[in-house]
């Protein structure tokens, strides 16, 4: 490593740092008003601070030139001092092991929303806010926010970050500068935040519930602050359907927001989003008649629960308000398949994405017509914009990557002696940042029966599933360690 991406990334991890601190001083605000014992939380947040800005001022006149290669080192190392700081807060506050508060940490920041909670509603409600924040700031990615932030040091570092963790992902700029287009993106997601939460508080959730709710609404990440998660409002409709339409929005393309807010609604009209609503509505459909069909049941009460449980699930979210397991086998196929699709890329939402779907489907009929028709001048088309072979070959390498990581999680979690179901769908849960699987990670469970071992290696998965595998996995190319 050469001394440029030393400082750059001393920096970089310096400045997050103290990102960080300010950002715990809010739960801590909330714990002082609740009268209860911050101190250590405290004293730790100013260590934090103190270490970062002295880090800081260390190469304050050092000009970051940020190249890729620094970049890709720099999210891997931010995402691993996001997890390493963000779990002492639950060891000082909940006196949990310092792996278990890593995996939570790490699980609100790639807002997985698994928890290795049993009882959530005895925790102190400084940690029920920070697991909430944790969520919210991942959920647009602290990379994004730190775009606006990094911009002030270098316009051609904050580029570099911002490619490093949406590697694969096309960014289109809505404006001159990739920092202006990512604040107002966050501008939206902070207004669709607030929106949720004066709806959610109206209609009958207590005020910290409605904030704590809508952070992890919009950032689709799960946490909640009841036991039951959101089977707490199931007799609520409208909270629960509140809820379904926010998850929605936030599994859809923030762009599309962000020009709907301009008068331009044709982000909307998009294939992804096309087939991303048609996927919802018509498991929500199926969801809801299997269980009809199959029960004596209200259709009312069933409906609401099938559409909030479908978006939950699709949307990476991960919200309980039923346990659905307890419908059938049938419908568990229908929420195994929402696990399989996730959201729109440039959304809040985890999960394989849409898009890539929309292109490996297409890429099947391409492939026959040029069986069929061998000398035919033919392309492959999304949206009237020509795919490029560069792009499909990453789409294809993304779906290897996710399907053999899914498939090694499995084998491991299967031969450390957990049923397949709960192997298989764990692992999906982990990698596509979904939080509830089946069977022992069921909806109604938790992941605190895991030895500490298998906590690290998920979490792991959580990360590798963030950052969409190609920013993680060039770090153990020789090809790439070779170039410092």
């Amino acid at each position: 490593m050469d001394t440029l991406t030393l400082k750059n990334t001393t920096k970089i991890l310096a400045l997050v740092g103290m990102f960080i601190a300010v950002f715990f001083a809010l739960p801590i605000a909330v714990g002082l008003f609740a009268h209860e014992d911050i101190l250590p939380f405290m004293l730790f947040d100013l260590g934090l601070f103190v270490v970062s800005l002295v880090g800081f001022l260390s190469v304050l006149r050092h000009t970051v030139e940020m190249r890729v290669r620094d970049a890709i080192l720099a999210v891997n190392l931010i995402w691993l001092l996001l997890g390493l700081t963000g779990a002492i807060p639950y060891l000082l506050s909940t006196h949990v092991s310092f792996v278990d508060g890593f995996f939570e940490a790490v699980s609100g920041y790639t807002t997985t929303g698994a928890t290795i909670y049993h009882d959530i509603e005895g925790l102190p409600m400084h940690i029920l806010l920070l697991r909430s924040l944790m969520h919210w700031l991942g959920g647009m990615g602290i990379i994004v926010l730190g775009v606006g932030l990094f911009s002030l040091i270098n316009p051609t570092g904050s580029m570099a970050l911002f490619k490093a963790e949406a590697t694969g992902n096309k960014l289109e700029k809505l404006s001159a500068k990739i920092r202006d287009t990512a604040l107002r993106i966050w501008g939206v997601y902070l207004l669709l935040t607030v929106v949720d939460m004066l709806l959610l508080w109206a209609e009958g959730m207590s005020l910290f519930d409605a904030i704590n709710h809508a952070f992890s609404t919009l950032s689709t990440g799960g946490f909640s602050t009841k036991n039951d998660s959101m089977a707490h409002w199931q007799y609520q409709p409208m909270i629960i359907w509140t809820t379904t339409v926010f998850m929605v929005l936030a599994g859809v393309n923030f762009l599309a927001h962000l020009r709907a807010l301009r008068g331009d609604f044709s982000g909307y009209r998009s294939e992804e989003v096309r087939w991303y609503l048609i996927a919802f509505v018509g498991l929500s459909v199926a969801l809801a008649w299997y269980r009809i069909e199959t029960g004596n049941v209200q259709p009312g009460y069933v409906i609401t629960h099938a559409f909030f449980s479908v978006a939950s699930i699709l949307t990476t979210t991960g919200f309980a308000s039923v346990n659905y397991e307890q419908w059938g086998p049938t419908a568990v196929v229908i929420i195994f398949v929402a696990m399989l699709i996730g959201g729109n890329a440039g959304s809040t939402a985890g999960g394989f994405k849409v898009s890539r779907y929309v292109v490996l489907m297409k890429n099947i009929g391409f492939q026959i017509r040029r069986l069929l028709h061998p000398k035919a001048i033919t392309a492959l088309y999304v949206d009237g914009q020509r795919v490029t072979y560069d792009t499909l070959g990453i789409i294809t390498a993304f779906a290897l990557l996710f399907t053999l990581t899914n498939v090694l999680l499995t084998f491991y979690l299967y031969a450390r002696g957990y049923d397949l179901v709960t192997s298989l769908s764990a692992a999906i849960a982990m990698v596509g940042n979904i939080g509830p699987g089946f069977a022992q990670v069921g909806v109604v469970e938790n992941y605190a029966f895991f030895s500490a071992g298998d906590k690290v290696i998920l979490s792991a998965a959580m990360i590798l599933g963030r950052l969409e595998f190609f920013t993680v996995v060039m770090l153990f190319s020789r090809t790439y360690w070779k170039r410092f």
